[in-house]
């Protein structure tokens, strides 16, 4: 899959917005680029030289909202992939169409991905 751009909103532990993963880089948010590299998703934030990397066999669901990790995205639809890490289980939220429509085919075409590899 080649680069395409996107927003990272910030991830969260336990689905509580006030609960913000630290680690592993996933705490700072940003506008960058994303693209999936074999089985895993990636999103490198501009000025950042390491992306973050989310395992799709690690991927339990994926989920749409208007807001992620106390960020309101508006008309658009935050993509938000539901994963466990070190034992706790996460959510990563992105904006990564324009429009709902978008998002939600965007989340479909996600889903089916990882469906392949469970």
């Amino acid at each position: 899959m080649e680069h395409q751009r996107g927003h990272y909103l910030g991830t969260e532990i336990d689905g509580k917005w006030h609960r913000r993963y630290r680690k592993d880089g996933l705490f700072a948010r940003g506008l960058g680029d994303y693209w999936i590299e074999g089985d895993v998703l990636r999103f490198r934030r501009y000025l950042t030289r390491a992306p973050l990397s989310i395992p799709l066999q690690q991927v339990q669901a994926v989920e749409l909202g208007t807001w992620h990790a106390g960020r309101w995205v508006g008309s658009k639809r935050a993509i938000k992939l539901v994963w466990e890490h070190e034992g706790k289980q996460l959510s990563s939220g992105f904006v990564l169409t324009r429009t709902g429509p978008e998002a939600a085919q965007q989340a479909e075409e996600l889903r089916e991905l990882i469906s392949r590899f469970r």
